[in-house]
């Protein structure tokens, strides 16, 4: 089994590639743990899964230039933020496949740093944007 190393990932923000401006997405999904303990479980807890509980971490690379990032993201009269917003991430830019899935979802766009960064360093952007209903994985 190859190995990847993520050169050329592809994010598409509100039907816009970021791509070029990202230097770090992680999807991470997890679920709400429901405890079930009740008499009689012979001294353990028990448990069962519930509602996914998603998010997306990107990373970018701030650029005010017109049509660039922070437009797209944080434009006057027309912000993401505050509103939901579709993602999709590939972990190559090329064709979807079996060895190249899309993850299309829906974020709640709930935070923006429109300025970060220390003196001497690149200005940058962090966020992490709840999903907001399921993560769809696409193979062709």
């Amino acid at each position: 089994m190859a190995r990847l190393v993520l050169t050329d990932a592809s994010v598409v923000i509100n039907g816009i590639n970021l791509s070029s401006y990202i230097t770090s997405v992680s999807i991470s999904s997890g679920l709400d743990v429901l405890e079930t303990t009740g008499f009689g479980a012979g001294g353990a807890r028990t448990r069962v899964a519930g509602y996914a509980d998603n998010s997306v971490t990107l990373e970018f690379q701030q650029d005010f230039a017109a049509s660039a990032l922070e437009v797209t993201i944080n434009a006057v009269g027309s912000s993401l933020v505050g509103t939901n917003t579709t993602v999709t991430v590939k972990p190559v830019s090329t064709a979807v496949t079996v060895n190249n899935p899309s993850y299309t979802f829906t974020c709640v766009v709930a935070e923006w740093q429109p300025i970060s960064g220390g003196v001497g360093e690149l200005a940058s952007a962090s966020v992490t944007w709840p999903i907001s209903g399921v993560i769809t994985k696409a193979v062709a």
